[in-house]
């Protein structure tokens, strides 16, 4: 099996467009919500959600790439470019089959969805679509994209695991590079989810916090007072490289990703299995994976999107697989950022990779009172970021559905 090295990293977050100001305001423990801007939510139950700031598409696309593509495929683009540049790759003077991207997103062009649908109905349902409508909106355009902006020739396709779904591509992309079957791959997820049906629609559920007075301390993951996640929007993008590949070239390398695993809940369409079986056999296969073991763990960013039933499965399957660990600490970086959906998973191992680079656990903002039903022994990083060495990073991710996708850094040696 082949090691696999990150060489290159690109975020758009609600903390910041790109991953130095991303990193500044994740371990300044700032909170990225707001008011929603995107239109107007008077009469929605949920008013605020983490949008990125003084972003605008233009700046970094043409015209025409605009008017082709949905936000999440812009995000896209946008951070790839980053996480390209930040390479120092150059891709002609590569083998082009050598080299691909798996891309992911859970909803895919729900913008550009519901506004076609909107002008179809208040047209008198006028069939008048845009011929770019069906690119715009299916979840594999972002990575057909990506390869099309750099010529990558190889493995190329998307993954769709909900929330789980950056951690997936992030799992195949590592895969197929130790397997020998690709040197180079650019891999994350991007999501543009805060619209009106997207809002309106997890709103129904119950999954969204209403704290609509305080929208910066809406999110606020095992606190005993936490009622719901808060919508956040962006993307993160990760080169992966062949460890012999980025040595020969002479390579910057942010991390080695050691380790990956899925499983199934097996139980619920929206619920997380309450006991967190799935959450503790995913865990415990990317530590298997790894080669490592559970005491060889310094940080874990945990899913922990802030709401009543999953932060508890997961901080018991937490609890169940380390048993107390000292060495472990443990933060929800949603807190922050809110929940990219399908996204998440891409940003969240860039704060992973960023702990071991920085020495620095982030911390969880908004935790007033841990709920007495997560087990005392769990040291969870609230308030401020903590000075720890880092050595190796594990973060989670779960989906509707019941996906479970876990990934594992380590430092670089």
């Amino acid at each position: 099996m082949k090691r696999v090295v990150i060489t290159g990293l690109g975020a758009l977050s609600p903390l910041g467009n790109d991953v130095t100001t991303f990193g500044q305001n994740l371990f300044a423990g700032k909170s990225g919500a707001g008011p929603i801007t995107r239109f107007d939510a008077t009469l929605f139950k949920t008013r605020f959600a983490c949008e990125l700031k003084d972003f605008n598409a233009a700046d970094h696309l043409d015209k025409g790439d605009i008017r082709r593509t949905d936000p999440f495929t812009q995000y896209a683009l946008v951070a790839a470019d980053q996480a390209v540049k930040d390479s120092g790759l150059d891709f002609s003077k590569m083998d082009p089959f050598a080299t691909g991207v798996i891309w992911g997103s859970g909803n895919g062009g729900m913008a550009t969805f519901e506004d076609q649908v909107k002008e179809y109905a208040i047209g008198n349902f006028n069939p008048r679509f845009s011929p770019f409508f069906c690119p715009k909106i299916i979840v594999n355009i972002a990575a057909g994209l990506i390869s099309m902006k750099y010529g990558l020739m190889g493995i190329n396709y998307a993954t769709v695991s909900a929330c789980a779904t950056s951690n997936t591509a992030i799992m195949d992309a590592f895969n197929y590079i130790r397997w020998g079957k690709a040197k180079v791959m650019i891999t994350g997820g991007s999501e543009a989810p805060v619209t009106e049906a997207s809002i309106g629609g997890f709103s129904s559920m119950k999954a969204l916090s209403t704290r609509n007075d305080d929208p910066t301390a809406a999110s606020r993951p095992f606190d005993v007072n936490r009622d719901g996640f808060v919508m956040g929007e962006g993307a993160g993008a990760l080169v992966l490289e062949e460890y012999e590949h980025a040595k020969q070239r002479g390579a910057t390398i942010y991390a080695e990703l050691a380790g990956a695993a899925m499983t199934a809940d097996a139980y619920h369409m929206t619920a997380t299995h309450p006991e967190g079986l799935g959450a503790f056999m995913g865990m415990k296969f990317a530590l298997e994976d790894a080669g490592l073991n559970v005491e060889d763990v310094d940080y874990l960013n945990a899913h922990a999107t802030s709401t009543p039933v999953g932060d508890l499965s997961e901080t018991a399957a937490i609890y169940k697989l380390f048993n107390g660990q000292p060495n472990l600490s443990v933060s929800a970086t949603k807190s922050m950022t809110g929940h990219l959906l399908g996204g998440a998973g891409a940003i969240e191992a860039i704060a992973a990779i960023l702990s071991i680079r920085e020495s620095k656990v982030p911390p969880t903002i908004n935790l007033t009172d841990i709920d007495p039903a997560i087990p005392a022994s769990l040291d969870i990083v609230k308030g401020q970021t903590i000075e720890k060495n880092v050595d190796v990073a594990m973060s989670n991710t779960f989906g509707f559905g019941g996906h479970n996708g876990i990934v594992v850094f380590k430092k670089f040696a």
